[in-house]
Parts: C-alpha cells; sequence; structure tokens
C-alpha cells in the first residue's frame, strides 16, 4: 500500500512512484523542512535505504522500531510496511533498490554508511545530471559497498501481543514513565511473573533491558537532533545526568558524546557496532 508523504517530509517532485520506475538504483534527497515530520505506513516493491547525514530517523515495522542516526541508514526490506519519522534537523536520503540485486539482510538492520558510499548517495540523488552511462557505474559501485557496511545494534523489538503492545505505546509516548513491573503488570491484569515471562517471550529482552533498549533510541535520537544531555536525561526520567550517561556508555561503550563523533565520522571500531551480518 503506498500512500503519499505528508507534510514536513517531502520529495523534490511530488509524483514519485518508485515501483513504476524501471532503474534498479533511485536515490532521492528528502527535505525535512525545519520540523519533526513523518512518512505514515506503506510499502513497496523495492527494498528501501533509509540514509541520514544530519538528525535522526527512527523507522516501525510490524516487529521493531529502529534508529537512524547520522551518517547511518536503516535497511528495509521489499515488500515490509513501514513508516518513518524524522527529526527536525534530520538530512535524509531515501535510496530504493530491486532487492535481488544486493546482498543485505531480509530483515530490517541499521547499517554504518561510509564517506565514500555517503558520497556516492549524494552523487546518485543528482541523477537529472548524469548519463546513462556515469549512472549505470555510480550504481554499480553504490551495490558493491552496501554489503560491506557494519551493522548497528539500534533495534527495539516490538509484539503485536495487545498487552505488550499497549505498554510499549505507552512507554513510546512517555519515556520518562517509570512505572515497575509490579504496576505495569497490575495496568495489564497480569501477575508480575507472567509479565516478565510474556516480554522475554514477545522481544526476547528482559523488561527493564526492553524499556532501557527504548531509552537509548529516544536518546540517541533527541541527542543528533542537537538537544543537549541534560535535557535528554531530564526527559527520560533519570535522578541525574550522570547515571543517564552511566546507563548509555555501558550499554554503548562510550558516552554520548563520543559515540555520535565516533558514528558521524564512520569510524566502526567501538564495542556497539556488531560487524556480523548473520
Amino acid at each position: 500500500m503506498r500512500q503519499p508523504l505528508r507534510y514536513p517530509l517531502s520529495y523534490p517532485w511530488l509524483d514519485l512512484d518508485v515501483d513504476d520506475r524501471s532503474a534498479p538504483v533511485i536515490a532521492v534527497r528528502v527535505d525535512a523542512d525545519g520540523s519533526k515530520g513523518e512518512v505514515p505506513d506503506h510499502s513497496h516493491r523495492k527494498g528501501q535505504l533509509v540514509v541520514s547525514l544530519g538528525g535522526g530517523v527512527t523507522c516501525r515495522v510490524a516487529r521493531g522500531l529502529w534508529m537512524v542516526p547520522p551518517h547511518c541508514a536503516v535497511w528495509i526490506p521489499s515488500g515490509m510496511a513501514h513508516s518513518n519519522r524524522a527529526t527536525a534537523n534530520a538530512r535524509l536520503f531515501f535510496v530504493y533498490i530491486e532487492a535481488e540485486l544486493v546482498d543485505l539482510p531480509d530483515r530490517c538492520c541499521t547499517i554504518s554508511i561510509s564517506p565514500l558510499l555517503r558520497e556516492l548517495i549524494v552523487e546518485l540523488s543528482d541523477g537529472m545530471q548524469h548519463d546513462d552511462a556515469r549512472r549505470e557505474r555510480l550504481i554499480g559501485l553504490v551495490l558493491g559497498e552496501l554489503p560491506r557496511m557494519p551493522l548497528q545494534q539500534l533495534h527495539l523489538p516490538l509484539s503485536t501481543e495487545p498487552r505488550v503492545k499497549r505498554i510499549a505505546s505507552a512507554l513510546a509516548d512517555n519515556p520518562a514513565d517509570r512505572r515497575t513491573l509490579a504496576e505495569w503488570a497490575k495496568h495489564v491484569a497480569l501477575s508480575e511473573s507472567s509479565l516478565a515471562r510474556l516480554v522475554v517471550k514477545e522481544t526476547g529482552l528482559t523488561f527493564g533491558r526492553w524499556r532501557q533498549q527504548l531509552h537509548l533510541i529516544v536518546a540517541i535520537r533527541e541527542l543528533a537532533a542537537g538537544a543537549s544531555v541534560q535535557s535528554v536525561s531530564a526527559d527520560l526520567g533519570y535522578e541525574s545526568v550522570t547515571a543517564f550517561i552511566t546507563m548509555f556508555k555501558k550499554s554503548l561503550g562510550m558516552p554520548p558524546a563520543k559515540y555520535l563523533s565516533r558514528v558521524a565520522q564512520a569510524t566502526w571500531s567501538h564495542p556497539g557496532a556488531d560487524e556480523s551480518k548473520s
């Protein structure tokens, strides 16, 4: 189901239907227009790479929420319904690829983007300026580079189970909600032990780790949008900035400022990177 983009995220032209275009790879610059914007649920035959050169983007699919910090991308396989939400300062490119042409996972994943690949995507998005031979060379280089990029663990597992989905929606709306597992269990009419088992079954994470992963995704998105560590810490309900930084460092191997700097420089040797394609 393809739906038009809603302001303030907009293509440079309004009648783009990527599945009606014969090109094997299409790169499009997307403007955020200075305020938070969202592309509603939609799908298409081509796989999609959502690339962020600035700001942050979260991509939601039925079973997960994926974070795209600056100089990273999220891969959305062919035919998978998804929505994209961007921060106000986001600088985005959408890259649409015929799925059989690229060796990427058949699941969503967040990918680091090298400076070379970034420039290739930017150049390809200016396709009207290129002749066919140059466009084909650019496409070949993009398809060759993409499978070499390392993966990032910036994923929140979601569930279609009604009670877990209800909790996830409430926490997404108010990440500072500090209700305990016992309080959430009472809220959804389960025992504490039953809810604990259900969350692990549905997400693969304990409740505490699951909520912490949501905090990481929200924090990276807001920090990438220019928010201060102090304001993000407060918005997530941490008692102190130190407690927030400790959580962030324990999860991703370094404090927030250093993490965002490393991602921006595309130096992928930090402990948060997962270079396995399995």
